[in-house]
């Protein structure tokens, strides 16, 4: 489970450390992180290293929109070893912290949410097996 700091974006009104500590509680949550910006080169060195550190064998980000960053955080576990199928991404930019800025109380409520619900969608994650398929020009 990665909580994104995205600067101040998400940090500025969410309490990370208190929504990092959460998750840290949910069942099979075995690794909790924050990190200042996770689609950075050092952002995705350390889920690279906590997936293999750990044995993961799913991934949960909790970050900004997946319109940009999605397809990010599927080559980064992709690279560690797991399949790409095997990441859940949360939105807790644009669906949490933009909308509850002068609410930060309220706001962590919220991302606990939907961390909550992430966390039990990512036991339900099957792998989807790569096919190559031959290409004829």
């Amino acid at each position: 489970m990665f909580v994104c700091c995205c600067g101040k974006n998400i940090a500025g009104v969410i309490d990370v450390e208190r929504l990092r500590d959460y998750a840290a509680t949910l069942r099979d949550v075995v690794c909790a992180e924050t990190y200042i910006s996770l689609c950075t080169d050092a952002g995705a060195e350390l889920i690279k290293s906590k997936i293999v550190e750990h044995g993961l064998e799913r991934v949960v980000v909790a970050a900004c929109t997946p319109k940009t960053h999605e397809t990010v955080f599927r080559k980064v576990i992709y690279d560690a070893g797991l399949s790409p199928s095997m990441l859940e991404f949360v939105n807790i930019r644009e669906h949490d912290s933009f909308v509850h800025v002068s609410e930060p109380e309220e706001a962590l409520e919220i991302a606990k949410d939907l961390i909550r619900a992430a966390v039990a969608k990512a036991r339900e994650l099957e792998e989807v097996p790569r096919i190559l398929l031959p290409v004829k020009p």
